[in-house]
């Protein structure tokens, strides 16, 4: 199995990076190219959701192991910490941005190569870090004033922090960041060489694209959702259903169908409501990153205990 998806994974990232040269080769035949965010909310509620929407079965294993039987817990207590993100993000946004940021590289970076590494040695847990740093670092280098403003919309108004992003343009420090992080690739590349390890070189080349050519929102909404979501999912699949991939999926959507609806149909009323207060892309940026923050936190969570208590 573990080869089953080394294979199907480096297809994916080999067809993820000819997609991504596809779309730089369409901003030179189509002037200002752009995609509107609603778009990128819908992919981000459909595709991106999908992949943490069997959270609910890995809830019930990790319950099992602590020899409890209520599914009830598990969900209540997802929801509350989900519901305590968003509220810690509205009382300090800055602190609650930074480690969001700081989280998710981990988490990108872990769960986009972890099919590659075996090792869980505090070295590769650092180069996961490293690697997923470029998911944040691209953006505010390339687009650093579209990425800001993003920021600002995100109810981050402490200019200390605006400062201090200044600071790393100014000074060269987030080209330095992008250099570390090309150095985990590197590392990680070379650790155990495998030919299937080329997928390493052909995320991080098309994280580059699509962060080069296009906005930060749409940069991250085809990464999220057709790199990191769709790897997790073929993940997901061989877990229900390793000899048959096309069984795999139907089952894969049949579990993971419910809670992507109902989180979806949640997200676009909180958007309706909202959307009274603020601007509709205002809006739809809080939705997409303080609500990806919100699910974020307890997936992440999850996956750690799961992974810590199955070992």
């Amino acid at each position: 199995m573990e080869n089953k998806i080394k294979k199907l994974n480096f297809n994916h990232s080999f067809i993820f990076f000819l997609f991504c040269n596809v779309l730089s080769l369409i901003t030179f035949v189509i002037n200002n190219f752009t995609v509107s965010p609603l778009i990128c909310l819908l992919l981000i509620l459909s595709i991106g959701i999908s992949h943490g929407s069997l959270d609910n079965v890995k809830g019930e294993k990790l319950l099992k192991i602590f020899g409890i039987n209520n599914l009830l817990i598990f969900y209540i207590s997802y929801i509350l910490i989900a519901i305590l993100v968003i509220v810690l993000w509205i009382i300090m946004p800055s602190i609650s941005l930074i480690i969001f940021l700081i989280v998710a590289s981990y988490h990108f970076g872990k769960e986009d190569t972890q099919f590659l590494v075996v090792e869980n040695s505090y070295l590769n847990q650092l180069l996961f870090f490293m690697k997923g740093t470029l998911i944040i670092l691209a953006p505010i280098y390339f687009h650093f004033d579209e990425t800001v403003n993003i920021f600002k919309l995100l109810l981050v108004d402490n200019e200390n922090f605006y400062q201090f992003l200044n600071f790393l343009e100014t000074n060269k420090i987030l080209l330095f960041g992008i250099i570390l992080s090309t150095l985990a690739n590197i590392i990680l590349f070379s650790k155990n060489f495998e030919i299937k390890k080329f997928a390493i070189f052909l995320d991080y080349f098309s994280i580059l694209i699509l962060n080069y050519y296009f906005s930060p929102l749409l940069a991250f909404t085809m990464y999220f959702c057709f790199l990191h979501s769709i790897r997790h999912i073929i993940t997901l699949i061989l877990e229900l259903e390793k000899n048959d991939l096309n069984l795999g999926l139907k089952m894969f959507t049949k579990k993971a169908l419910p809670l992507t609806i109902l989180t979806a149909s949640l997200c676009l009323i909180f958007l309706y409501f909202i959307n009274n207060t603020y601007t509709f892309d205002s809006s739809v940026l809080k939705i997409i990153f303080i609500g990806l923050a919100s699910l974020t936190f307890p997936h992440i969570l999850l996956e750690y205990l799961l992974e810590k208590n199955e070992k």
